[in-house]
C-alpha cells in the first residue's frame, strides 16, 4: 500500500523551501505556498501581516480564502487581533473557540498565528484560520511554524532587493547630478566667457575695430547670451516641474497652424536644415497651452540639429478617433538603443558626445512632464545609422489635471 504523503514528509518541507528561493516575487511564492501546502493542511484562510514600526498597525501583506464559513468574504480583520499579539508576546499562539459558544459550527473559528523573525528582528505575523474546526494538533503547530520561518526569509529578502534597488536608485541620482553640476558649471561658463572676452575685446580704447568685424563679435555676445537665457529657463521649469509649479493655461489650439510657425522660426535659426510636415489630420483644435507644446516641437528640432547635423527632419500629423499622434523623426547616426530608456531622465544625457555639442540634460526631461501635464505620451524610437523618431499623442480632448485646474481657476 502507498503511503499518503504529510506535510511533514521531507520532499513536502523541501518544496516549500524550493517556492521560497524559486518564486520570482512574494505573491507568487505565497500562492504557491498556499496551494501546495493545502494539500496536506486543513485552513480555511491565510494571511501574512507585516509589522508598521515605528508607526503603529499593520499592513496586510497577502490574504487568501480558501475554505468554508465565512472564508467566501475574505476577511482582512479576522486575523489582526491575534497577529499583534503574536507581535506583542513574540511567540506563537494557539486559541480555541469556548466550547459553549452558540454560534453555528462553520462560525467558529481555530487561530494558529506564528510571529515572522530572522534573528532578533520581527517583521510581522502568519496567521491560519480553519472554520469549524478541527483543532489545530502539534503536527499542524510544527508545520505552521515552518512555514513561517520561511515566509520570514522570502519576506527579508524582498526587503533587501527593495532596499538595494532604492540604494542603487540614489546612486544613480547622485552620479547624475554630480554629473550635471559639472555639465551646468561647463555650460555657463562656456556662454560668460565668449560674452566677457567679445564685450573686453570691444571696449579695448587701443584698437578700432571695423563694423563688420564689429557685428560678427555681436552676434557671437547675442547667440551665447541666447544659450545662457535657455540654459536659466531651463533650470527653471526643471525646478517649477519638480515643485509641481509649472503654470499651464489651456486653449484651442491648432497642432498644424502651431507645427508650421515652429517650422517658419527652424528655416531661420537653422537655414541649412531641410524641416517640413505631412499633415494628414483634419486641423480641429484640441485643449493646449500653445507656449508649451512649442516648448516642446522647438527642443525636438533643435535635438535633431543638434545630434544629426545635416539631416533633415520630418514631422508628421495624424489622427485617430481619441489621439492625434506627432512624430518628429531625423535620419542622423540614432542613438545606441542602450540609452534610449533614458532620454527623458532628469540630467541624462548620451555619453560620449562631441565637445561641441552642448546640453544640459533637462530638456527632454522637461518635455516629458509638459506632454505628461496635457494626458500625453512621448516615446522614442531609434535605430543606429537610421535616425531616431520622438512619437508624441495626445488627446484630442485634454482632461489633464493642469487643464480642470485652470478651468476651476477661470471659473472663479
Amino acid at each position: 500500500m502507498t503511503k499518503t504523503p504529510t506535510c511533514s514528509d521531507p520532499e513536502q518541507l523541501f518544496g516549500i523551501s524550493r517556492v521560497v528561493i524559486q518564486a520570482p516575487d512574494w505573491k507568487t511564492a505565497f500562492d504557491r505556498i498556499a496551494q501546495q501546502v493545502r494539500n496536506c493542511f486543513i485552513f480555511d484562510n491565510i494571511a501574512v501581516y507585516l509589522s508598521n514600526e515605528p508607526d503603529p498597525g499593520l499592513d496586510v501583506l497577502f490574504a487568501r480564502a480558501v475554505g468554508r464559513g465565512r472564508a467566501a468574504a475574505a476577511e482582512l480583520s479576522w486575523g489582526e487581533a491575534i497577529a499583534n499579539r503574536v507581535l506583542e508576546e513574540h511567540q506563537y499562539i494557539l486559541q480555541e473557540p469556548p466550547p459553549d459558544s452558540p454560534e453555528d459550527r462553520l462560525q467558529r473559528p481555530y487561530l494558529l498565528a506564528f510571529p515572522l523573525r530572522v534573528g532578533e528582528k520581527y517583521l510581522g505575523a502568519l496567521v491560519f484560520i480553519r472554520f469549524g474546526g478541527p483543532a489545530f494538533v502539534q503536527e499542524d503547530v510544527a508545520l505552521a511554524e515552518f512555514i513561517a520561518n520561511q515566509v520570514a526569509l522570502l519576506v527579508e529578502r524582498q526587503k533587501l532587493q527593495q532596499e538595494y534597488r532604492m540604494l542603487q536608485d540614489r546612486h544613480q541620482q547622485a552620479l547624475l547630478q554630480e554629473d550635471f553640476v559639472s555639465t551646468i558649471t561647463h555650460e555657463i561658463r562656456n556662454p560668460l566667457g565668449f560674452i566677457k572676452g567679445y564685450t573686453t575685446t570691444l571696449l579695448r580704447s587701443d584698437t578700432s575695430w571695423d563694423a563688420e568685424t564689429q557685428r560678427e563679435f555681436l552676434e557671437i555676445i547675442d547667440r551665447e547670451t541666447d544659450h545662457l537665457q535657455e540654459l536659466i529657463e531651463n533650470l527653471l521649469d526643471s525646478a517649477r516641474l519638480q515643485a509641481g509649479l509649472l503654470d499651464l493655461k489651456f486653449q484651442p489650439v491648432r497642432l498644424d497652424a502651431l507645427i508650421n510657425d515652429i517650422i517658419l522660426r527652424a528655416h531661420l535659426h537653422y537655414p541649412e536644415t531641410k524641416v517640413r510636415l505631412e499633415d494628414h489630420s483634419q486641423g480641429q483644435p484640441i485643449q493646449a497651452n500653445p507656449r508649451r507644446l512649442a516648448q516642446v516641437f522647438e527642443n525636438l528640432i533643435s535635438n535633431a540639429v543638434k545630434y544629426a547635423p545635416g539631416s533633415d527632419i520630418l514631422i508628421r500629423l495624424d489622427e485617430e478617433p481619441e489621439t492625434i499622434w506627432i512624430r518628429v523623426q531625423d535620419f542622423g547616426p540614432g542613438i545606441d538603443p542602450e540609452y534610449t530608456m533614458y532620454l527623458f531622465n532628469r540630467f541624462f544625457r548620451v555619453p560620449n558626445q562631441p565637445p561641441n555639442v552642448r546640453g544640459s540634460g533637462l530638456g527632454l526631461y522637461i518635455c516629458k512632464q509638459i506632454i505628461t501635464a496635457h494626458a500625453g505620451s512621448i516615446t522614442v524610437e531609434s535605430e543606429l545609422n537610421q535616425g531616431t523618431t520622438f512619437k508624441i499623442g495626445l488627446p484630442r480632448a485634454t482632461n489633464s489635471p493642469s487643464a480642470a485646474q485652470n478651468q476651476e481657476r477661470e471659473g472663479k
